[in-house]
């Protein structure tokens, strides 16, 4: 069996080459000759090559890649995220990103990069507040990114749509045509942002207006319904949810497991030591806002799938009064599970390299987005809750499914045009079919492998192997 090393050394040495190719041109080509230079990609990587999966003989135990992890999260909750992830193969596929990762590399790339989501998956994405207070839409989990193929976000995104059509129980029919639109829409707004002008862009966001405007009349209304519901999910309905002044002191009030204080004074201190240093990595005016705030309670909180016993803690501040609240989530930030086939980070700090990676690729960011580091941990900091909303891909419909994918392919293609050469991908994809058709029968095929795996997740806790938690 090869060495994961092995492998990560062979792709990284491909991708390079493939780079290297692309930065001997001068940097910044005309548009027509970029377009081109995309175009003549096919000739190294054609874009049938990207068919089907077959896995590899030496092809590491996915349960192996995941008990790696294990390792270095709060052993606790670990039975927690195995038992989510039984739920269904939706589910285990948000949380398994460290197994895709290791069945990407191996996959055709063009040798293009972008700031890579490196977990965009159907749930990874929703609508949340712009700091002047808008509703928009985009991605909104970074614990992942990184500088890698566009290839790979697009692949883990329009097979997410395939397995989770499947899990919903739509016809495969169903699954091939929300799995179409993804990609089509994908391509499509990739080539219409890579003939926009740079800042045009830049600013370009995807607002409640834009969706509304592209879903049927009766589904803009449920748009709608959701963006209002969205407006009340600010830091003032999450503290009534989760915090009491009972007997004169505000405090977070537990329910456990998922949010629990925990009685380590050593604990205690070195959140109050992340929330003073992580203020050095936020903007004068912000720390100057940051500084009318005063510690009050810090809780841990459970959030996600595959995150699942990674450090999450919440933290309250208080300002003028107890209704003047502000809650800072600070998440533990490891390195990506691109890393072994893409490269290490040019940041020093994981929590910076995802905060540098949203900040990239999202459109409008959180204003508390910082990070820090403590006893050796690096984390991210931002707001627990800003007007966010999510969509519950488990109760989608055959037709919302492909409009939903559609909307996600969009985001993602705006996120590559932000940090790649769009009009070089733009060349390589074309206008035709060629290009979707190879990533549908991937998006089939690697469906079926995450069917195995759930199967052998099941398997492994009915033998004792994985111990899982269920209903948490």
């Amino acid at each position: 069996m090869r060495r994961i090393g092995e492998v990560a050394a062979s792709v990284v040495t491909r991708i390079s080459a493939l780079e290297e190719n692309v930065r001997s041109r001068p940097a910044v080509l005309p548009f027509e000759e970029r377009i081109e230079a995309g175009r003549s990609l096919r000739n190294q990587v054609p874009r049938s090559s990207h068919a089907g999966w077959d896995p590899p003989a030496d092809r590491p135990d996915p349960l192996d890649l995941l008990a790696k992890q294990d390792v270095t999260r709060e052993q606790d909750l670990v039975p927690i995220r195995y038992g989510r992830m039984l739920i269904s193969p939706f589910a285990f596929y948000r949380g398994s990103a460290i197994v895709m990762a290791n069945d990407l590399a191996g996959t055709p790339a063009t040798g293009i990069t972008v700031q890579a989501c490196g977990d965009a998956h159907l749930s990874n994405f929703g609508s949340f507040a712009t700091p002047e207070r808008n509703q928009v839409f985009d991605i909104n989990d970074f614990d992942e990114t990184l500088p890698a193929p566009w290839e790979w976000d697009i692949k883990r995104l329009v097979a997410s749509v395939i397995v989770a059509s499947q899990a919903n129980g739509h016809k495969p029919s169903e699954a091939g045509k929300a799995a179409a639109e993804t990609v089509r829409v994908y391509r499509e707004r990739l080539a219409a942002f890579a003939s926009m002008g740079n800042l045009e862009v830049w600013y370009n966001r995807i607002s409640g207006a834009d969706i509304a405007a592209v879903v049927p009349r009766n589904v803009g209304k449920d748009v709608k319904r959701g963006l209002l519901k969205a407006t009340h999910r600010d830091h003032l309905q999450a503290f009534a949810k989760m915090t009491s002044a009972e007997g004169g002191t505000l405090r977070i009030v537990d329910d456990a497991p998922l949010l629990v204080h925990i009685d380590d004074a050593v604990l205690e201190d070195r959140l109050r030591s992340v929330v003073k240093t992580y203020r050095s990595s936020i903007r004068d005016d912000l720390k100057a806002l940051l500084s009318r705030y005063s510690f009050v309670d810090t809780a841990r909180k459970v959030v996600g799938v595959g995150s699942v016993g990674t450090r999450c803690h919440i933290v309250l501040l208080r300002g003028n009064h107890d209704e003047d609240p502000l809650i800072l989530q600070v998440k533990e930030a490891n390195a990506s599970v691109l890393e072994p086939y893409a490269g290490k980070s040019k940041y020093p700090n994981h929590g910076q390299r995802v905060v540098r990676g949203q900040q990239y690729i999202q459109a409008a960011s959180d204003i508390f987005l910082g990070w820090g580091r403590v006893a050796g941990m690096d984390f991210y900091v931002r707001q627990l809750r800003d007007m966010k909303a999510s969509v519950e891909v488990s109760l989608l419909p055959p037709d919302r499914m492909a409009m939903y994918g559609a909307l996600c392919g969009w985001t993602l293609a705006r996120a590559h045009a932000r940090s790649g050469d769009a009009a070089s991908i733009a060349g390589y994809l074309g206008s035709g079919s060629a290009f979707d058709d190879a990533i549908i029968d991937f998006a089939k095929a690697y469906a079926e492998q995450t069917n195995r795996d759930h199967a052998a997740l099941v398997a492994a806790v009915k033998s004792g192997r994985v111990k899982a938690e269920i209903g948490r």
